[in-house]
């Protein structure tokens, strides 16, 4: 009884339920929003959503510099010391809102340009990319205040956050398609995210007022230099990732068909519920716990934290959904559907192997190791593209996910072999 009172009472048990709470709203959000894309939308309109959502990924990092882990690791530093703080904060604030600025303007001129690129010449979307490019500023300074916020360690102030955000993301979704129907569902996905900004703003100005800091002389090239480090991680994988999945769709919808593609979307959508539970825990809990470990007993007793403690019940969780898929199908989207029931498993199985990888993938954030986390995740976009290029022609578009779980797994051994004197 003491021995579960205790856990109970420990930091990590408090952050994971309420992150847990976070996480089962957000996926009770995400059954609406994808029951109404299951019947308003279609498994075309999924396609067309995947093409986006990779584009959009791509564009957060490059408006943010990929800058998100490194001002988690130097805000958790420089807390204490206002001035290096007021730095930082000056420094990053000017600088990502400039580059927002400047895409902005290259979205909204050229809108006709990206439509075609992203969605190709049988649709035309171009209002999306200049409502995207509308709302861009905000959506990366809400960005840049979330992780100020995080690296202050107000753990719980980023969850309650993120419910906010997903509260206003499911109104601003119901309400865009079912009036918009496809268009509605692809404004949806730009416009919900950069209305975490006033979220994200009233959390941060209780605890300074926060545009009174910022100031040009507080302009450092220093904090900068520090950053470009983390800016190089953030691009590679954040946008060269996001640009593999693009070619790697285009390929699928050239191979099997647009529907096919719209499949794989949708097991992707459904991977991305669970797996908030793993990002989120790894971001706000353990990244700035691996970012101030000094030494490789410290980083050792925080990878098996892990290990013994998230990675055992979300594996029950996958296997929980693998028992449950024909029903999950049914609920959450429509019988036309059902052949995404076939790529279950390797896609539950290549979760398990990603969420095993990914605490040793922050490692390389939390320690700068630029090279090493370059190489590795090039090496492993590579693998991916020809594994997918070559099973899809063989095994359709499972092929695709039976490569995704192969390439997790030579990830996570080639990342167990790098930090093996962290490990064991």
């Amino acid at each position: 009884m003491n021995f579960v009172k205790k856990i109970i009472q420990t930091n990590l048990f408090k952050i994971t339920s309420l992150n847990s709470l976070s996480i089962l709203l957000k996926i009770g959000i995400g059954f609406i929003t994808s029951k109404l894309m299951a019947v308003f939308v279609g498994p075309t309109g999924m396609a067309l959503v995947g093409n986006l959502r990779n584009f959009s990924s791509s564009l957060e990092s490059i408006s943010t510099l990929g800058f998100s882990n490194g001002i988690v690791k130097y805000v958790a530093e420089s807390k204490s010391d206002k001035d290096q703080l007021q730095k930082i904060v000056s420094t990053v604030f000017i600088s990502l809102l400039a580059v927002s600025l400047a895409l902005s303007f290259i979205l909204y001129f050229f809108a006709s340009f990206w439509s075609i690129q992203i969605f190709g010449n049988s649709f035309n979307y171009p209002i999306v990319f200049k409502a995207t490019a509308l709302v861009l500023p905000w959506y990366s300074m809400s960005i840049f205040l979330l992780s100020l916020i995080n690296g202050l360690g107000k753990f719980k102030a980023v969850i309650w956050i993120n419910i906010l955000g997903n509260t206003i993301g499911l109104f601003v979704s119901i309400y865009m398609i079912l009036n918009f129907k496809t268009l509605g569902a692809l404004l949806s996905i730009v416009i919900s995210p950069a209305l975490l900004f006033f979220a994200t703003f009233y959390f941060i100005n209780k605890d300074f007022k926060f545009f009174k800091i910022i100031r040009f002389r507080y302009l450092d090239l220093f904090v900068l230099k520090n950053l470009s480090s983390y800016s190089l991680m953030a691009l590679v994988s954040s946008v060269l990732g996001p640009l593999v999945y693009l070619a790697i769709r285009k390929n699928v919808i050239g191979t099997v068909g647009l529907e096919q593609a719209g499949f794989w979307e949708t097991i992707t959508r459904i991977s991305n519920y669970y797996m908030m539970f793993v990002t989120t825990i790894l971001s706000i809990y353990f990244f700035p716990k691996l970012a101030a470990a000094t030494s490789n007993h410290e980083t050792k007793k925080i990878f098996w934290s892990f290990y013994k403690n998230i990675l055992p019940p979300f594996v029950i969780v996958l296997i929980v959904i693998y028992c449950t898929r024909f029903f999950i199908i049914k609920v959450l989207l429509t019988d036309e559907f059902l052949p995404v029931s076939t790529l279950f498993f390797w896609q539950l199985a290549g979760d398990a192997l990603r969420a095993a990888s990914w605490i040793l993938g922050f490692q390389f954030f939390a320690k700068k190791m630029t090279r090493a986390f370059i190489i590795s995740e090039i090496v492993s976009l590579v693998v991916l593209y020809l594994f997918s290029s070559w099973l899809v022609t063989i095994f359709g578009i499972r092929g695709v996910v039976m490569a995704q779980a192969l390439d997790n797994f030579i990830y996570l051994i080639i990342l167990g072999v790098y930090f093996r004197k962290s490990l064991f």
